[in-house]
């Protein structure tokens, strides 16, 4: 299954809720709907032959359903954190990515392609920074680079 085009990416967005006393970084698998509303539109009008459209097979409702709830988990456990260690902080983004391989690994190994990647390991990072976690700082005292805190554990 190979693709035949890039859809635009949405830029990554900052939103504040009720609960949420920081801004919260949307979920990579929500910028995914948005590219499965848009193929389907593209689709609908006739701007692209449905034998092209690949978001489905790429974006199952299985894993969408299933990375929001590991995401969510993950911003759960963010939130909760209070003045925490590096262990700690750590441990969330453990917790994170193993459940998050998991879902890959019952999505074939496949559920999360390069950009899909890129997405996840972003909206950690920004989930952290928005806490308050100073990322190159916790990557420093653990002899890693700032943008290697999920690959002890990552398999996707």
């Amino acid at each position: 299954m190979g693709r035949t085009r890039q859809l635009p990416l949405p830029p990554n967005r900052i939103v504040s809720g009720p609960d949420y006393g920081r801004g919260m970084t949307i979920k990579p698998s929500d910028l995914w709907r948005d590219r499965l509303a848009e193929e389907a539109r593209e689709v609908a009008c006739g701007a692209l032959a449905a034998e092209e459209a690949f978001m489905t097979r790429l974006f199952p409702e299985s894993l969408l359903r299933a990375t929001d709830g590991a995401l969510g988990s993950f911003e759960a456990e963010v939130l909760a954190l209070r003045t925490p260690s590096d262990d700690e902080v750590l441990g969330v983004v453990r917790r994170a990515v193993l459940a998050l391989n998991a879902i890959n690994e019952e999505h074939g190994g496949g559920g999360y392609e390069t950009g899909e990647r890129e997405e996840l390991c972003d909206f950690i990072d920004r989930t952290l920074e928005g806490h308050g976690i100073d990322i190159p700082a916790l990557a420093a005292r653990n002899g890693i680079g700032a943008h290697e805190i999920t690959d002890e554990w990552r398999d996707w």
